[in-house]
């Protein structure tokens, strides 16, 4: 099933992933805490870019916890031939729909892409990062588009071929 922008259609897209997600913590930081690694700052209920006052606690941001734990929320693997033929296009599209989407929410970042035998993997922090990676390049360039959602994980592997 598609929806009008002929996108798949997901019932479980991504919402209510995040309760089974372990890297989103069930009781917030203190506010204010910053990341050491990135310097995103916790306030007012949430992960932004703003500047931490100097007397901020300190703790991993999700998003970083994930890249030192290798362990990624979404996967996007690029296959065929077009692929092949426009590589530098299409990494230049998913490296500013990233910058995009980072600058707006500091927990959504690619944590890798790594060439395959037949292609591209991309590793995100999150899933939504990935859907939204996924969903611009079949806006783009169509070509088939699979999503597939871990129902035991806050896990999304989106497949684009084109």
């Amino acid at each position: 099933m598609s929806n009008p922008r002929g996108v798949p259609y997901s019932p479980k897209r991504d919402a209510g992933l995040a309760r089974d997600d372990p890297y989103r913590h069930a009781a917030k930081p203190p506010e204010p805490t910053t990341c050491p690694e990135c310097h995103a700052t916790f306030t007012e209920g949430r992960w932004t870019w703003d500047k931490a006052p100097e007397d901020a606690n300190e703790q991993l941001c999700p998003a970083c916890q994930r890249i030192q734990d290798r362990f990624p929320a979404g996967f996007l693997t690029i296959k065929g031939a077009f692929f092949e033929e426009h590589r530098d296009e299409i990494v230049r599209l998913i490296e500013s729909h990233e910058k995009k989407e980072k600058a707006a929410r500091p927990l959504q970042r690619i944590m890798a892409m790594d060439a395959k035998r037949d292609g591209l993997e991309v590793t995100t922090t999150d899933s939504h990062l990935a859907r939204g990676i996924a969903e611009a390049l079949h806006g783009a360039y169509k070509g088939e588009l699979k999503l597939r959602y871990s129902r035991d994980e806050n896990l999304l592997r989106a497949t684009w071929r084109r």
